[in-house]
């Protein structure tokens, strides 16, 4: 017997007569029995695999055998764009089987919400943030809803695993787990990642329950296309595009949302049909974008990250890379849009506008060409997502003790934190009267009332920190939001922002609502969002030294890169030194370390107090102070080497900057925290100890 006879006999029917399958692909072949046995699973396989179809069916074919009801599927998604993607897709399924598919998220209104609470689906797509407003709403009945999970699907795991969203996901998963009373099945999807087993482990949170890794057979890398150019800007990288592969479909990528404004006005002043999207653009706007883009075959889409995570816009002739993504993995999920029709192979082009980036790329498609793709980490010691998880179940639970937090949620932070976190998270909420006690039972102090009271409710229900936006609209169009660094100009000139591609005139700024109302303009225009410098593995970082380091030239590489990087390694001849590096310039030190940030940002923070705020990282090099004479810099270094550890207070500074529900931890869980997640001990001893050579 094969998997397809496994399956219920109205799945068999119609996956053959309404979908008009001639057959599944072997790996999702490989899927079905797991799934029927209730086991916990992860997918692997690339975007437009097959990863959704080899989770959705045995779900089905279990719904109709074992005769599921209400509501017993969650589907959930880091992005509300893919949810919405997914909607339709899936409620085909569903309905073909006579069930349903319903879709709850952050744009979904009270009306539909309020309809799924009392006729709930079998199927819900959603968000964890969605979730936890389920779970924590005195309006609905969060054990009548949810109590009769039966499985759990989490498409694209990997985003969630790299981020604190996918603490704040297992915390919410294990909630449900005990409202339910039994287990509940896992089933994760992923692209190519390095660690899947250990992934699995962590998105199960219980290592004794039946669980299985199931991953396609790799595509070889011959037959792909990559290919990187050298083109030194932005209004370069426009001028390549518009001349390249005209008449076909072109998806071009950038982890920048100003560049990918500035690109796609470049692109149509250039008379290119040209698509903006991103994540500071309103929902009307991305999806408008992406629709239209979907539907045509000679235009260019310009988007950041936002479409990397398989929302489906058609089928894609090429894309194409500004500067570098960070890390393999990314690349292979941005190049996997390709390749998807017959005869079409996959392909990426990168188009380097800088030195540094030029590098960088280089060094991704050496290691992608290697065989190598990242682990997938999630973020350590997670104690202000503990904090939140437990402020979130006094919301939930009428009568909550101390003594009923560790049942809830021990399952999932026991490996993370250390095992007095949950008593000392409590006892520093109740001394700072942010929780307080009324015969055991705990409720919000008034001081967390002031956080997460009525009107600041919303605050508690997610992890992910946000700027502070303004609202830009014209007329009654919402366009989306820029920081205000973007309303700086001359005092004399009207302030042109740039929002999907086209400049936008601002008329006036509403600032106590935070609006901004703009009229279409000819000018060209800027918008500025605020962001933290993107840290990249200590591999990457060595391969770029590599790449500097040797006289090899690549197939991959354009004559116009392989010309940039032979001057690159002529103009850094100390890149082949042994160890690092210290270079004098006229008014500063450059210490080239290749890496890392955490590392470089380790070895900054031992030499703050022998020389002084003025000492920089990031992911290649640490700047020093110029003025320090170098047998007092070296004095320092040696000096460094001997530290037992590094000044806690150095790190626990940004700890407010950086962790939202910072102020719900004790200090010292805080410097763990922030120790954790910024530093690298061993990394920096490691640099103290090799050799330096100052130039």
């Amino acid at each position: 017997m094969n998997s397809f006879d496994l399956l219920h006999p109205s799945v068999q029917h119609h996956i053959v007569n309404s979908l008009r399958w001639t057959q599944l692909r072997p790996f999702q072949e490989t899927v079905i029995p797991v799934v029927l046995r209730g086991e916990h699973i992860l997918i692997i396989a690339p975007t437009a695999g097959g990863k959704t179809e080899a989770a959705i069916i045995p779900i089905l074919s279990r719904m109709l055998t074992e005769d599921w009801r209400e509501l017993s599927t969650l589907y959930i998604c880091p992005i509300k764009a893919l949810l919405n993607n997914l909607h339709d897709r899936l409620s085909r399924y569903a309905s073909l089987l006579g069930r349903r598919c319903e879709l709850w998220h952050g744009d979904v209104g009270p009306g539909v919400r309020n309809k799924i609470c009392g006729d709930p689906p079998d199927i819900l797509l959603t968000t964890p943030e969605s979730i936890e407003v389920m779970l924590t709403s005195t309006a609905i009945d969060h054990k009548g809803l949810l109590g009769q999970i039966r499985a759990v699907i989490v498409d694209e795991l990997h985003a969630f695993a790299g981020d604190d969203r996918g603490w704040h996901l297992l915390g919410v998963l294990e909630r449900i787990r005990r409202l339910r009373g039994r287990i509940i099945q896992r089933i994760g999807l992923s692209a190519t990642i390095g660690n899947p087993e250990e992934l699995l482990r962590w998105l199960t949170c219980r290592a004794e329950e039946p669980q299985r890794v199931v991953c396609p057979e790799i595509v070889a890398n011959d037959g792909v296309d990559v290919q990187l150019d050298f083109v030194g800007s932005i209004a370069n990288a426009a001028l390549v595009i518009s001349r390249l592969h005209r008449g076909e479909k072109r998806l071009v990528f950038l982890d920048s949302r100003a560049k990918a404004e500035e690109l796609g006005t470049e692109l149509r002043d250039l008379g290119i049909r040209t698509f903006v999207t991103h994540s500071s653009l309103s929902r009307e706007q991305r999806l408008q974008a992406e629709r239209v883009f979907s539907s045509e075959s000679d235009c260019v889409i310009v988007a950041t990250s936002v479409l990397e995570l398989g929302v489906d816009v058609g089928d894609l002739d090429r894309v194409i890379q500004i500067d570098s993504p960070s890390t393999v993995a990314s690349f292979l999920q941005r190049m996997g849009r390709t390749g998807r029709r017959p005869n079409c192979a996959r392909n990426c082009l990168f188009l380097a506008t800088d030195d540094l980036p030029l590098l960088q790329a280089a060094a991704i498609i050496r290691l992608w060409s290697a065989g190598f793709v990242e682990p997938v980490s999630p973020p350590p010691e997670p104690y202000h997502v503990l904090a939140q998880q437990m402020f979130s179940l006094v919301r939930q639970e009428s009568r909550l003790t101390r003594a009923d937090w560790g049942q809830w949620l021990d399952q999932v932070f026991r490996d993370c934190c250390i095992a007095s976190a949950i008593d000392t998270i409590a006892q520093h909420a109740l001394d700072s009267q942010l929780l307080c006690e009324d015969n055991a039972v705990l409720l919000l102090g008034p001081v967390a009332e002031r956080l997460f009271g009525r009107r600041n409710f919303m605050n508690l229900l997610s992890v992910i920190t946000s700027q502070p936006l303004f609202h830009v609209r014209y007329g009654r169009t919402s366009l989306g939001f820029v920081h205000p660094l973007s309303f700086a100009g001359r005092p004399t000139q009207p302030v042109v922002l740039s929002l999907g591609g086209r400049s936008w005139r601002i008329s006036h700024i509403e600032w106590s609502k935070k609006t901004a109302y703009v009229e279409p303009c000819k000018d060209h225009g800027r918008s500025r969002w605020a962001g933290e410098s993107m840290p990249l593995s200590p591999r990457l970082c060595a391969e770029i030294k590599h790449v500097l380091e040797n006289s090899q030239e690549d197939a991959f590489w354009s004559r116009r890169s392989g010309d940039r990087i032979a001057e690159l390694r002529r103009e850094l001849p100390f890149a082949a030194s042994r160890g690092t590096c210290i270079v004098s310039g006229q008014q500063s030190r450059t210490w080239w370390t290749f890496a890392g940030l955490a590392t470089n940002q380790t070895l900054a923070n031992m030499l703050i107090g022998y020389l002084g705020r003025l000492v920089r990282a990031n992911n290649l090099f640490i700047q020093l102070p110029g003025e320090c004479p170098l047998s007092d810099l070296q004095q320092a270094i040696a000096d460094a080497a001997k530290l037992e550890e590094v000044d806690p207070s150095v790190w626990a500074e940004r700890g407010g900057e950086l962790l939202k529900f910072s102020e719900l931890l004790p200090s010292d869980l805080l410097t763990r925290t922030m120790i954790a997640r910024l530093s690298n001990i061993d990394g920096a001893r490691a640099i103290l100890e090799s050799p330096i050579t100052v130039l």
